[in-house]
């Protein structure tokens, strides 16, 4: 019986602002390697197929799923989490008023896909909104909240993450 030799390599980031390197296994999906290498814990580890949304990220200014990313792949690349989003204060104090959330597994994720959508278009309409979060899965509020949270931050207070 032999030994399993894991071999690792060395991936050079910068997570949320700041210059990161790890080594770590390339076969590992961003997710993990943010979670458990980084102890970045906001993006949550939900479906593991790329359905929930819960691991949004930005990845280089772009929301992308963190489960469907290979850490291998992301080597000096720019990667913010909730953690790394700056002037989410507004979107935050929306989702509190609004009831956007009850168990909070989607949050983190809704707040990543929402600040980006804010950053991109600081009005959007409610028909933009959902199409921005149709990607996130939310199975406690049925979107309604979620939807007038991002609107009132938007048009009350015009967030920018």
């Amino acid at each position: 019986m032999s030994a399993t030799h894991i071999v690792t390599r060395t991936i050079n980031l910068v997570l949320n602002g700041e210059s990161r390197s790890v080594a770590a296994d390339p076969r590992l999906l961003l997710i993990e390697l943010i979670r458990d290498q980084l102890d970045a814990k906001g993006a949550r580890v939900g479906c593991l197929t790329g359905d929930c949304g819960a691991c949004s990220v930005l990845l280089d200014g772009e929301v992308r799923k963190a489960c469907l990313v290979l850490a291998a792949s992301i080597d000096g690349n720019d990667v913010r989490t909730i953690e790394g989003l700056e002037h989410i204060g507004a979107l935050q104090r929306a989702f509190v008023s609004h009831n956007a959330f009850q168990c909070g597994f989607c949050t983190s994720g809704m707040l990543v896909v929402a600040a980006d959508l804010l950053a991109r278009n600081p009005s959007p309409t409610r028909d933009e909104i959902c199409h921005a979060i149709s990607g996130n899965l939310c199975r406690c509020t049925a979107y309604e909240p979620i939807v007038e949270a991002i609107h009132s931050a938007a048009h009350n207070e015009g967030v920018k993450p």
